[in-house]
This record gives C-alpha cells, sequence and structure tokens, in this order.
C-alpha cells in the first residue's frame, strides 16, 4: 500500500473543501459536512459497521468523498472507507428506495475506481453499501440488478431491525451512569436517529441524542459522537438543530459551561416569571372572592375588625371602603366606632 493511500482523513478533507470554494472568496465552514467529517473520520479508525448489521472488516481509513467529474458536475457521495482488507466501502444511506438509485451509486463507483487506478495503477475491491432508515423494510428493496454485461450487488442494512426505544435507554443509561462507550455503543449512538420512524421522530431523538451527549465530559469523544450523528443525519436534521449542535461541538469546554450557565439562568429568569405571574393571578382571585364574602358577612352584621380578621388579603381600609359604598347601617358603624 503507497504512502499517498495511507493520507490522513484530517489533510484530505480540508483539502477538498479548499477545492470547492469559489475564486476569491473563503470556503464556508461546515459546508458539504467537511469540519463535521473532519471530526468524525479522525476516530473512526478500528471500528466497523458491525453493529447495523454488515459483516465488513474494520474501518482502516476515511476517504475524500469529492469524486472525480466524468460529467460536468462534481458528484459526492455520503462515506468513502478504506477497510482493513484494503478494500473500499462507498456508503450511502436512503430513507426512499428506487431503482434508478443504482444508476447514482454505479457512478459512484466508477468514478472512484477511476482516482484508485489514476493513483494507484490497479484495480481495487469495491463494496456498495446502502443503510436504509428505519422507514424502510427489507422486502421493498433489491439487493441485485442484472443487465447482462454487468452484475450488480449492494450490501444492504436495514435499521428499521433495531429496536430505536431499547437502544436508546440503554444508551441514556451508561451516559447518565457516567460509564465508558464501547466501540459499538459509539456506532449505535450516531446512527440512532435514523432507527426512528418518520422526520418527527428522528429530529426529536437527535435532540435528545445532543442531550445525552452533553453529559460527557471527555471532550474529544463527545465532538466525535455529535460530529457523527451529524454526518449520517445531515439529510434529515433541521437547519437551527443543525447549527446549535455544530457550534457547541466549536466551543471549547469553558465555553460549554458558559453556555450551559446562560441557559440555566434563562431557566430561572422563566422559572421566576412564572412564579411571579401565578402569585399575581393568584391573588388577584382570592382578592375577588373576599371582596364578595365581605358583603356577605356586612349583609350579616359582622363588625369591620372581625371580617379583617377572617380575610388574608383585604385590609381593615378595604372593608371599611365596601361598608361605605353599601350605605352601612348604624349597626355596623356601631361596630366599628371608627
Amino acid at each position: 500500500m503507497s504512502k499517498t493511500k495511507r493520507r490522513t482523513a484530517v489533510k484530505v478533507l480540508n483539502n477538498s473543501g479548499d477545492r470547492r470554494a469559489a475564486p476569491g472568496k473563503p470556503s464556508i465552514a461546515w459546508q458539504n459536512k467537511d469540519i463535521a467529517s473532519k471530526y468524525f473520520g479522525e476516530n473512526l479508525k478500528g471500528k466497523s459497521f458491525a453493529v447495523y448489521g454488515l459483516e465488513l472488516p474494520e474501518i482502516k481509513e476515511v476517504q475524500p468523498t469529492n469524486l472525480p467529474a466524468i460529467e460536468a458536475n462534481e458528484l459526492r457521495l455520503d462515506h468513502l472507507f478504506l477497510l482493513k482488507d484494503d478494500s473500499l466501502a462507498l456508503v450511502d444511506y436512503e430513507s426512499t428506495y428506487a431503482d434508478s438509485n443504482k444508476i447514482k451509486y454505479l457512478n459512484y463507483i466508477v468514478r472512484t475506481l477511476k482516482r484508485n487506478m489514476e493513483q494507484h495503477h490497479f484495480p481495487c475491491k469495491i463494496r456498495m453499501i446502502v443503510i436504509y432508515t428505519a422507514d424502510i423494510q427489507p422486502q421493498q428493496t433489491k439487493e441485485r440488478m442484472d443487465i447482462g454485461c454487468l452484475q450488480f450487488h449492494l450490501e444492504e442494512a436495514f435499521l428499521i431491525q433495531k429496536d430505536s426505544e431499547q437502544t436508546e435507554a440503554r444508551l441514556q443509561a451508561r451516559f447518565h451512569g457516567n460509564q465508558e462507550l464501547s466501540a459499538e455503543e459509539q456506532m449505535e449512538f450516531i446512527i440512532l436517529p435514523l432507527t426512528c420512524k418518520g422526520n418527527e421522530e428522528k429530529q426529536a431523538c437527535i435532540r435528545r441524542c445532543f442531550e445525552m451527549a452533553k453529559l460527557l465530559e471527555d471532550a474529544d469523544m463527545q465532538r466525535f459522537l455529535l460530529s457523527g450523528m451529524l454526518v449520517f443525519a445531515d439529510k434529515v436534521i433541521t437547519k437551527e438543530d443543525s447549527k446549535q449542535i455544530k457550534e457547541w461541538i466549536m466551543m471549547t469546554k469553558v465555553g460549554q459551561l458558559f453556555e450551559e450557565e446562560k441557559i440555566q439562568y434563562g431557566r430561572e429568569i422563566e422559572k421566576n416569571v412564572t412564579k411571579n405571574v401565578t402569585k399575581s393571578v393568584t391573588k388577584s382571585v382570592t382578592k375577588t372572592n373576599e371582596l364578595k364574602f365581605s358583603k356577605i358577612l356586612l349583609h350579616a352584621g359582622l363588625s369591620i375588625e372581625e371580617i379583617s380578621n377572617a380575610m388574608t388579603v383585604l385590609t381593615a381600609d378595604d372593608i371599611r371602603k365596601i361598608a361605605e359604598r353599601m350605605n352601612p347601617t348604624p349597626d355596623i358603624r356601631k361596630a366599628d366606632p371608627k
């Protein structure tokens, strides 16, 4: 294996980001998942896709995903990995199925093969892997295509076969117990939102995963998990959630603590406002009830002092004003010589 083939994901991804920048303009951070892919790729070595139900060798290296252009447009797949057996794994994930997608995959393969031949002068073994979200059942897809001169075989993984609730509960227990995650559990975490059906459930899971990851004290592991989740959930995550997670990843630990303090302060303000509003409303309701009750007691002949002693909001002056408006009787005035 040549030294070129062993280049690091950091260098490759940084270079690919520069090539896509418009002439005279700086490249935009987070465009095309570059920074997320960088954090993610730096820690993928030695991990595998076995937890998704795929029998593959461990990952050896992350490869650049911007493939050489045969047509006018540049083609970019989701992920490209060099595995320990020196085969290349092209990984795409889908939330829908269409036979026409195989044309897209064939384009990936041809361009990957072209680049490999240009760099290393020999064909490599290529695996085309498609990971289907929980929205797709195994019986909906076809893993093979035979057009006579070409037989095409996909390796498929179906996340609907993962129990999302059970997996999330187990991971929640690990995070809250401050327990170290295994390599398999790390891979489960980054794909967890895609094991949920429908976009709303996926987005809700993304937010829960974000809160889980915040519990980690290991900043490097936190960045790896969140960036991995961003990369895999790129097609379903909302812009707002994506921006929030990206900003969190870029923060220092001090910055994160400061951000948490701001959030906590905001919650305390909200709590106090709610408490004060509730107290004000309660007082208003109580005063209204006491006004009605005071009139009844005045009609019954009780003195202002006796009535005011039974009240929690109204004062003796308040009772006196009520009595005056009611044209108090001599008995009332006698009972309250003031």
